[in-house]
């Protein structure tokens, strides 16, 4: 609905709830500042190009500027300028010729077209940064008030127990760029997303979680619009309410709850991936778009000695400052919006070390946790975190308190590098197999503590990581600097493309091997998406900035893409199917009930179980695991026992075959041959083997075998 031209009547408002609310009445607005001397309510007609009314907001709560306008309606287009000193040495950066975005608009509309007037300085050097008075209102995007109303009817979330959890990292926009199923129209967007084609690949799959890279609105960097690309993956964020319009095709936030609803109605949870730890704004000669125009010494943390400089936990700019209360509760303002007006089931936090620091160092029981921890909504949740930041004492793998999973990059590392034929690992091999107990379990946190990731949005695809030795950045136009050059991957013999049919092989084989260690690990597996059909980004590990094929999942696939997307099923629906795979708890490597038998062997392969000094031999590359179905130790919700299959893992990252002689078994049991990552896509089985028995474990291959009763009928294992 367009608004009326003018406003007549200007009420005083409340100074909660943040943002421009629409009650069915009219419009009540409510923007913080601390430090402002005058907040000036900009209303523009419905092209948002030219600037129709502006309201001083006279009424002042608790450093909250507020008015209600009984006559505005949803659909209105608006935004902010705010008055005060300009004084950056002093940390403040007021400057009301720039128009700003409300932080808390449910809305944003048109793009930012980027020119010097977004800046609120005039000239960039050290000792001048004297104010500009060019206008920018008709190159910002707009704030727009929305109706709430949406028919959720008896949507509710999923509710995936977290050993449960198969977690599926995709981007809105690229997952169905180009999908030859998804209407035209839809292609790229958060319907495209909900469509049929697009929730029956998940299915099909096994995935029960989306986690989603940053859909909240953001800013395309200069310097990439300049260059012709864009901020694809979106971590620059300059709103935490609004979902960004760029993945709308409907332009309305309801298509957005429309995905959620239907990926709901499908079992699927939706996890987003927030950035709270930075804004779009950048550094002390960054623009002013929002945040810094509004009261710049209050969202941002300042450099104690130089205020007109920002503290950079982040490698962005600036670090978000949690420390004062009112940033702290926009932070938690959004998740709960989030939640329960857009009935996310999770969060995966950006960076999150550097929403944990009170003064300097990270603070595990700082603000911001003890705020998530009692809050009865987001506590109860999913909440992950990218475990680190760019900061000083920044790493926090393990250091999360309970209550919260971590990405976990040790695991991803341990696991590339054993693959690729590294020496003494198999110690570090075991322990993040088994669901990195030595750094969950020491303050009562359990498997799923660790989401376990071989590749993410960040660095190498899958494909990528068997076949290029070295990153090849060139596109980035940074002259290949960007990004990491610790891949630990292997190119299998040669670097890129090739048709030697030796290689492809090889190549093959690493990614089924890779694969399948993901999901027989305890903990929660993250698949990138696309890895499951051989995606590529052509040596490319940082396409940030690539909105193009590079980053677009192909979904034009070939007999051998999906030959993996098979396989890739089958090992989901073999880990869901079998507890063993997903324990609640972490092994105890001891004797259950007096059985006399453990939960768990570790196997050397003459059939022998490991010594402790047989663990750190630099030559050792191969193991095998027994894990007890029978001694699982665990009960279903209803407290009954839960049995199930024993299983031997057999692992070979030597390039030489190994004879791996397996435990003996009683009278009548036999071990099976359920999967072997040497065969082509892993799915032929070689029969049965009586303990005692030596099993020809190929050179880098990964074998699962089944203890199989021959009096009881087969049943199927995926």
């Amino acid at each position: 609905m367009s608004s009326p031209l003018k406003i007549s009547a200007v009420w005083p408002g409340a100074p909660y709830p943040r943002g421009a609310i629409w009650d069915g009445e009219g419009v009540n607005f409510a923007l913080f500042s601390e430090h402002a001397e005058k907040v000036e309510l900009c209303l523009f007609d419905p092209s948002g190009q030219h600037e129709v009314q502006r309201i001083p907001l006279r009424e002042q709560t608790d450093l909250v500027w507020h008015c209600y306008l009984p006559e505005a309606r949803p659909g209105l287009l608006y935004g902010y300028r705010v008055h005060g000193p300009y004084d950056p040495a002093r940390g403040h950066r007021f400057n009301p010729h720039k128009l700003l975005l409300d932080p808390y608009s449910r809305d944003i509309v048109g793009s930012l077209n980027w020119n010097d007037a977004h800046f609120g300085y005039r000239h960039a050097t050290a000792d001048d940064l004297s104010p500009d008075r060019r206008d920018n209102a008709a190159d910002m995007p707009k704030c727009r008030v929305t109706d709430p109303a949406f028919a959720w009817g008896n949507d509710r979330s999923p509710n995936i127990p977290w050993h449960a959890m198969v977690i599926y990292e995709l981007h809105v926009g690229g997952f169905t760029k180009n999908h030859p199923d998804v209407p035209p129209a839809l292609r790229g967007t958060y319907a495209g997303l909900a469509s049929v084609p697009v929730i029956e690949h998940l299915k099909r799959l096994g995935v029960t979680s989306v986690e989603l890279m940053p859909i909240h609105a953001f800013i395309d960097d200069r310097h990439l619009v300049d260059q012709g690309r864009r901020n694809f993956w979106g971590y620059n964020s300059i709103n935490f309410f609004a979902p960004d319009q760029r993945y709308a095709s409907s332009g309305s936030t309801k298509e957005f709850k429309t995905m959620v609803k239907t990926l709901h109605s499908a079992g699927i949870e939706v996890i987003l991936d927030v950035v709270y730890n930075h804004t779009a704004e950048g550094n002390h000669l960054g623009p002013t778009l929002s945040f810094r125009g509004i009261d710049n010494a209050a969202y941002y943390r300042l450099m104690p000695d130089n205020l007109s400089h920002y503290m950079d936990y982040t490698g962005c700019g600036n670090t978000l400052n949690l420390q004062h209360p009112c940033v702290l509760q926009l932070v938690m303002d959004s998740l709960r919006y989030g939640v329960q007006e857009m009935h996310v089931d999770g969060f995966r936090f950006d960076l999150a070390s550097a929403l944990a620091r009170e003064l300097h160092d990270v603070d595990r029981l700082g603000a911001f946790f003890d705020n998530l921890h009692q809050d009865p909504v987001l506590s109860q949740v999913k909440l992950i975190a990218e475990p680190w930041d760019l900061g000083e004492g920044g790493y926090q793998v393990g250091n999360f308190p309970v209550g919260w999973a971590e990405w976990n990059d040790r695991y991803r590392d341990c696991m590339r590098a054993y693959w690729r034929g590294d020496g003494g690992l198999i110690g570090e091999f075991a322990r993040r197999l088994t669901g990195s107990s030595d750094l969950y379990a020491h303050n009562g946190r359990r498997p799923h503590a660790s989401i376990n990731y071989i590749t993410a949005h960040d660095g190498f695809t899958l494909h990528d990581l068997v076949s290029y030795n070295h990153k090849h950045n060139q596109a980035n136009g940074e002259d290949n600097r960007d990004g990491t050059d610790n891949n630990l991957s292997w190119n299998c013999g040669v670097e890129g493309a090739t048709d030697q049919p030796e290689i492809i092989a090889l190549r093959a084989r690493q990614k089924r091997n890779l694969l399948a260690t993901l999901f027989f690990s305890q903990g929660v597996p993250m698949l990138l998406a696309g890895d499951e059909m051989g995606r590529t980004q052509q040596g490319n590990n940082n396409a940030y900035c690539q909105d193009n094929a590079v980053n677009w999942v192909d979904w034009s696939l070939t007999d051998a893409d999906r030959e993996l997307q098979d396989f890739v099923a089958r090992l989901i629906h073999l880990r869901r199917a079998h507890p063993v795979f997903h324990r609640r708890n972490f092994f105890l490597g001891q004797t259950i009930h007096g059985s006399g038998n453990k939960d768990i062997h570790w196997l050397k392969p003459n059939g022998s179980e490991m010594s402790d000094q047989e663990w750190a031999h630099d030559f050792a590359r191969s193991l095998g695991v027994y894990l007890s179905g029978e001694l699982l130790g665990e009960v279903d919700q209803c407290g009954r026992p839960i049995h199930d299959d024993n299983f031997i893992l057999l692992f070979n990252a030597h390039h030489e075959r190994i004879d791996f002689r397996l435990p003996r078994l009683g009278e009548g049991y036999v071990w099976q041959s359920t999967l072997d990552t040497h065969y082509h896509a892993g799915l032929d089985v070689d029969g049965n083997y009586t303990g005692g028995d030596t099993y020809p474990l190929e050179g880098r291959t990964l074998a699962l075998l089944r203890q199989h009763n021959l009096a009881a009928p087969t049943k199927s294992l995926a």
